[in-house]
């Protein structure tokens, strides 16, 4: 099968996927990259089906992904069936008070970005800033300062030679460094390579609704070390969020109430994204299907073809969970843990694509119903799957103990099944949208790790402009510059709904669809709430609440222009 690409497609596989020779000039088509991926990962199937069953599983597998119904994340695209071998995306490491804990974490740090992976840290263990030092009768200098050595350590080291590090730093709200860890990157020159998301626990949240006063807590002793405002603490946040993005929020109760393997610990991370909560040491391997590709045309009009759908999450699932017998791990605990739980993650893209070929607007309550209607549909389908999967192989080696069991639940080969992915290479790549975003801009550039920047017009507003025949040169110069439609009367009302963007689609909707979506979901939902540069604190503070009242597990916010450097602008150069 010929996979048709975009130029965009292409020029960003070639720079990143492709194998190179030792010239650095590429020696692979991006069939033969899908042949690879393909190859190597239907190489589980023959231990467990003989050769014949393994070569089945990889055609099955190349149809899959060189129709871009599905793609693997991108250390798979690759790593794959190459000397490196490393598979996953999401690790999550530990970070215990003490320098042997934190420098081993650092050294474990730079052995998954070496391999393609991103980490995520809690840093809530270590003491605070001016606490004791015994061994050494000094003081400690607190958790954003060590931060500021994983920081440096990844910015020298290239993942996978392909892309940079990313890190996800996580303090509790409870914490008595807590209003340093809020606002360090008011300094846009500090912590470049995390994203930082503070732990909110539901008595905070509570005492911040109530305006009561909220107890810090000395990790190393457990004693209260100060009392403050719980909703001065939260403004703080909303504030900090408000002028540049950071931090995000990640409500660990709501995180945990949904941890399947409670007996091993509590979940305290997030991958570098938000989408995958882990326990320390371990890893996950996701991967996404195109749901613009899931659509048939039925007798009164475009459908969903629930058909395919379910046919390509079953054949996801089983490739996803072959990806962790095949995978090379980065350390021995990672690939122990790994086993045990075998944690996947499946979740989709397209979904604006998806709306717009079904002719609805992303700014409705159908699009709400839909996405839960649909996530509830793909979780299904995914642990039967799974569930028929344990029966072929058997159970994940901790169902025992696990919440499924406990539930009386049938045995499943996975821990989890389903999480929402931001998707923004494999996007590109698939030539659909974002994720579960809306569409950002109508023309845009987008700044994708190994400092590519990439313009794009939407493909499918192109295709129905032309349709309608209202895509001119005129229009088009707008479009490049702004990114939105322009108020032209012959643009019609329909096409408007249709093709609203991030930023006009209010925050309350995006929460929802969010929330819609998690329902569903078994991990957690990667998604950028837009606010337009015009928006106050008040606004942010509002949709960071709804977050939490809806049951997401997390939130992220970014408002319009609020730093230098955003990963996708309007049109070819300006903001919206």
């Amino acid at each position: 099968m010929k996979t048709v690409l975009s130029e965009n497609a292409l020029r960003i596989l070639k720079l990143r996927y492709l194998r190179k020779d030792r010239e650095g000039t590429v020696v692979e088509t991006p069939e033969e990259m899908l042949q690879r991926v393909a190859a190597h990962v239907a190489g589980a199937e023959v231990a467990f089906g003989g050769k014949s069953k393994g070569r089945d599983s990889a055609d099955d597998y190349f149809r899959m992904m060189s129709s871009l119904d599905f793609l693997p994340n991108s250390p798979t695209l690759m790593n794959a069936g190459r000397e490196l071998g490393q598979l996953a995306a999401c690790f999550v490491l530990p970070v215990d008070d003490s320098l042997e804990s934190i420098f081993d974490a650092v050294k474990n740090t730079a052995l998954i970005h070496q391999s393609g992976g991103g980490t995520g840290f809690s840093f809530s263990r270590l003491r605070p800033k001016n606490d004791m030092v015994s061994t050494t009768s000094g003081v400690a200098s607190g958790p954003v300062s060590f931060m500021e050595v994983f920081n440096k350590a990844t910015d020298i080291i290239k993942q996978g030679g392909t892309r940079r590090g990313a890190n996800m730093g996580v303090l509790r709200v409870d914490h008595p460094d807590i209003e340093e860890f809020i606002t360090v990157k008011r300094n846009p020159e500090r912590l470049t390579s995390f994203n930082l998301s503070v732990g909110a626990t539901d008595a905070f949240m509570d005492a911040s609704n109530k305006d009561l006063p909220f107890p810090l807590v000395n990790p190393r002793s457990g004693i209260v070390a100060r009392t403050v405002q719980a909703r001065d603490i939260f403004d703080l946040m909303v504030q900090c969020a408000w002028e540049n993005g950071e931090p995000g929020i990640l409500f660990l109760d709501e995180i945990n109430r949904h941890n399947p393997t409670p007996l091993l610990g509590s979940i305290e991370c997030t991958n570098p994204c938000g989408e995958q909560p882990l326990l320390p040491f371990e890893a996950c391997n996701l991967g996404s299907i195109n749901l613009a590709r899931m659509i048939r045309q039925g007798a009164s009009g475009p459908e969903t073809d629930w058909e395919r759908l379910a046919r390509t999450v079953h054949l996801s699932v089983r490739f996803l969970d072959d990806v962790i017998e095949v995978n090379r791990y980065p350390l021995p605990r990672i690939e122990t843990l790994a086993r045990a739980n075998r944690k996947i993650g499946l979740g989709v893209m397209g979904f604006a694509h998806f709306l717009i070929l079904l002719g609805i607007s992303y700014n409705s309550e159908q699009s709400v119903n839909l996405a839960g209607s649909l996530m509830a549909f793909i979780r299904e389908e995914a642990w039967a799957a799974s569930r028929e999967l344990a029966q072929e192989r058997g159970p994940f080696p901790n169902f025992r103990g696990s919440v499924y069991e406990i539930r009386g639940e049938p045995p499943a080969r996975n821990a989890t099944v389903t999480t929402i992915a931001p998707t923004g290479s494999l996007s590109l790549i698939a030539g659909c949208s974002s994720g579960i975003e809306p569409l950002y801009a109508l023309a845009y550039t987008r700044n994708i790790p190994g400092d590519i920047g990439v313009y794009e017009l939407d493909p499918l507003f192109r295709s129905m402009a032309e349709q309608e025949g209202i895509l001119d040169p005129g229009l088009e110069s707008v479009l490049r510059k702004t990114g939105t439609l322009p108020p032209d009367p012959r643009i019609p009302r329909r096409l408007r709904d249709l093709f609203a963007t991030a930023i006009e689609i209010p925050p309350g909707q995006h929460v929802r669809i969010q929330a819609a979506f998690q329902a569903h979901t078994d991990n957690a939902v990667s998604k950028t709430i837009n606010f337009a540069s015009r928006v106050g604190p008040a606004e942010v503070k509002d949709t960071l609440l709804l977050a939490h009242n809806l049951k997401c597990k997390g939130l992220t916010i970014y408002r319009d222009n609020s730093r230098a450097g955003q990963t996708l602008t309007c049109g070819l150069t300006s903001t919206c």
